[in-house]
């Protein structure tokens, strides 16, 4: 079997490459200020979707050539609709379908350093194709005496030790396209998304806390429905990950077995209700919710996968987000905006000196659609998934707004955003039919 080489791990080789991606995107901002201006809005918004379109794939083939974590970044941010615009998303995004196996050789390197054996020794069966294969690590079928099927996750070699200069690198691409006219937020929000991309990365490549996490959303978590495979700590280490094998198919491949309505509500309901049990009942949630990392089984249940990337919210956090969506559902008047401005206040998004009428008059109107957008299930018993809209992408005079008027981000904010983002998108491509149930988690 051919497969990948590991990432280039050299510190002066992914700083090279960085280097030539800022100059690039340099450029290319250079040629779209040297174009003729466009009088009609079409062309404006032609012109402007090209040039999204092209920065993004500079930013694309820049992280295609650093592999390893970076593409990972890729992933995350291509998942993020408030930080990055849509063209440049949409070309990061393929990074989703560009991971590589890895050769028959380097899987046998990752076990012997991390077990001293070959795989074949630690398994009855292991079968040496991955089935399954991701920005970090690949996925084999095996079994193993006591345990029946397993799925064995295998990290690629080299991976860890790229986050810190991967990260490095990032920041200086995204101060390159900052000098752009692309709509990007504020210092603050960039620098609090590293952060949080950061200690994701330094999560996920740690297999032993990822089956500690499994373990504890097993105990935890598992509503009736729900399946979360356990960890098998005798055959897992840092770099290799074994657990239970789950029977079933991802998103794709059940929608094309064309499931019925009540099928479709059932599988929506079940994913709803474990994301809200874990997000505000326990305070804990899984923050990778692409469709990826769910299986549909045979009977109706619904598997989750790939703990690596988890999230705890305090209960100052979970309370000033509900608090904030109780006062967006509210009619408008002025006591609604006071509503809206208090929970921000508590959050930490705004200075506790900000007046209701600045708040009204200035931020309220940067935020509402996103606001709209992100409350709208809540504003029917039973909301149909099958039409909610697309999440709104972020224009340069809201971010100008957001980056003048925020006073900072709290540490959970993104990766509770990306999560909502993927939890919708969920259950928009499921087609669900979801009973809410805002008196339970709102109020």
């Amino acid at each position: 079997m051919t497969g990948a080489k590991p990432p280039r791990t050299g510190t002066l080789a992914r700083g090279t490459i960085t280097g030539i991606t800022a100059a690039r995107l340099g450029l290319a901002q250079l040629g779209l200020r040297m174009r003729p201006a466009h009088a009609d809005k079409v062309a404006q918004a032609d012109a402007q979707a090209r040039h999204e379109a092209a920065m993004g794939r500079i930013l694309f083939q820049a992280m295609g050539q650093l592999r390893g974590t970076a593409l990972k970044v890729s992933q995350i941010l291509s998942m993020d609709t408030s930080f990055l615009p849509e063209g440049v998303r949409r070309e990061l995004a393929r990074a989703c379908h560009q991971a590589t196996p890895l050769n028959r050789a380097l899987v046998g390197r990752v076990f012997r350093q991390a077990f001293g054996q070959e795989p074949e020794a630690l398994f009855t069966r292991f079968e040496p194709q991955a089935f399954a294969a991701a920005s970090l690590g690949q996925v084999h079928r095996a079994e193993l005496a006591g345990h029946g099927a397993v799925a064995v996750k295998v990290q690629y070699p080299g991976i860890a030790s790229t986050i810190a200069s991967d990260m490095r690198l990032l920041r200086t691409t995204l101060r390159a396209l900052a000098h752009s006219d692309l709509p990007l937020p504020g210092d603050v929000v960039v620098e609090r998304v590293m952060q949080e991309i950061e200690r994701t990365l330094l999560h996920e490549v740690d297999y032993l806390h990822e089956a500690r996490q499994l373990q504890w959303f097993a105990e935890h978590a598992a509503l009736p429905g729900i399946v979360v495979p356990q960890p098998i700590a005798s055959h897992t280490r840092a770099q290799v990950l074994t657990q239970q094998y789950l029977p079933g198919v991802h998103l794709g491949e059940w929608l094309r077995s064309e499931p019925t309505q009540a099928a479709r509500n059932q599988a929506g309901q079940l994913l709803w209700d474990w994301f809200m049990h874990c997000t505000f009942g326990l305070g804990h949630m899984h923050a990778d919710l692409h469709p990826g990392n769910f299986l549909f089984l045979p009977d109706g249940q619904l598997g989750v996968l790939d703990f690596g990337c988890t999230r705890e919210l305090s209960p100052a956090f979970r309370t000033g987000v509900l608090q904030a969506w109780r006062a967006l559902l509210q009619p408008a008047s002025p006591a609604h905006a006071q509503g809206v401005l208090q929970a921000y206040i508590a959050l930490g998004l705004v200075d506790a000196a900000m007046d209701v009428t600045t708040f009204t008059d200035e931020l309220m109107p940067a935020l509402s659609i996103m606001q709209a957008w992100q409350t709208e299930p809540f504003t029917e018993p039973v909301f149909d998934f099958a039409g909610k809209s697309r999440p709104p992408a972020p224009v340069a005079a809201q971010q100008k707004v957001l980056a003048r008027h925020l006073a900072g981000i709290p540490p959970e904010l993104p990766a509770f955003e990306r999560a909502w983002l993927g939890l919708m998108h969920l259950l928009t491509e499921i087609r669900a039919q979801v009973r809410t149930q805002a008196d339970r988690w709102i109020g």
